[in-house]
């Protein structure tokens, strides 16, 4: 994204939000219009929508809200809402293809945190998890469905029949139905087996995946709740102009857990290190829209987890 289009992002996400009276609190309204700016400046490719409601409502609101966004903005077009179970998404296209793909060829690599045993224990070979290889197979699911050119139709063989026959060519095509701007890829993703808390993680974008199958959640959430971890925040300034003129504030870009015994060096830990790297350089490709970026790291107490 330019800087001469940032203005007219700025008005249409006001625009849309006005015409369908979606009435915002104004944290979640700021949280809401900066997970845009980084869909849009590709800052990430995909967003996890956990606030301004609940399901189904903020489902029909979000598709609502990008429906009026596109028809304004062509900056908004690569952005669809996606849903996982009970998980809502929003995602950059063309943005998520280029990162699937970087995946799938391990050219970003992922740490994970094994939390099946007590203590939780890192492994860097997806080969010695048979869980990790179920992350895999969900990550080629994405990969039959997202392309750099659109999202492709395999998906809806899972879906409604009413949905599907809203659909003539090999690329996803949102009908005028709210609804329908929806890829609903639960049951595809159930096919992988993959737990949800071990999918966000890697679809979030973090460089640390907890790892645990179906059969041991309960030991995930004992494993984790009992110890104290280190929490990771990635924070940005906008420009003054995303700031509509007022003084520039820290904003959570993204935030994510680390068990404190396997992070004990914080922002030194070589993984960090490569992970806030990588961050920064997508950064500096739009340093006009987020004038600075900043790793902080602080201990949490052992605390009731749910995953």
């Amino acid at each position: 994204m330019e800087v001469a289009e940032l203005e007219t992002v700025l008005k249409t996400f006001e625009s849309a939000l006005s015409q369908i009276k979606w009435r915002l609190k104004l944290s979640s309204k700021r949280r809401l219009e900066t997970d845009i700016l980084a869909l849009c400046t590709e800052m990430r490719p995909v967003v996890m929508v956990d606030y301004g409601g609940k399901m189904p409502e903020l489902q029909e609101r979000l598709c609502a809200f990008l429906k009026h966004c596109k028809e304004d903005c062509s900056i908004f077009k690569p952005l669809h809402v996606m849903v996982i179970e009970d998980m809502i998404y929003l995602v950059h296209a063309r943005a998520f293809a280029e990162f699937v793909k970087s995946s799938l060829n391990l050219e970003t690599r992922l740490i994970f945190v094994d939390l099946e045993h007590d203590p939780p224990k890192m492994i860097t070979q997806a080969e010695e998890s048979c869980v990790a290889a179920e992350l895999v197979l969900a990550q080629k699911t994405f990969s039959s469905v997202f392309s750099e050119n659109g999202i492709k139709m395999d998906h809806l063989e899972h879906q409604k029949p009413e949905v599907r026959a809203n659909s003539d060519s090999s690329l996803y095509k949102p009908t005028s139905s709210p609804s329908s701007d929806v890829i609903d890829l639960t049951e595809c993703i159930k096919d992988s087996h993959v737990t949800v808390p071990t999918l966000n993680g890697w679809l979030l974008g973090y460089p640390i995946v907890y790892l645990f199958g179906m059969a041991h959640i309960e030991n995930a959430i004992y494993n984790l709740s009992t110890k104290s971890l280190n929490l990771f925040q990635i924070l940005v300034c906008r420009s003054a102009r995303c700031n509509k003129g007022s003084q520039a504030q820290k904003e959570e870009l993204m935030s994510f857990s680390v068990p404190y015994d396997l992070s004990l060096e914080g922002m030194d830990e070589p993984w960090v290190e490569t992970f806030l790297t990588r961050v920064k350089a997508k950064q500096e490709r739009c340093n006009q829209i987020w004038t600075s970026l900043q790793m902080e790291v602080n201990a949490c107490y052992p605390q009731a987890i749910a995953l």
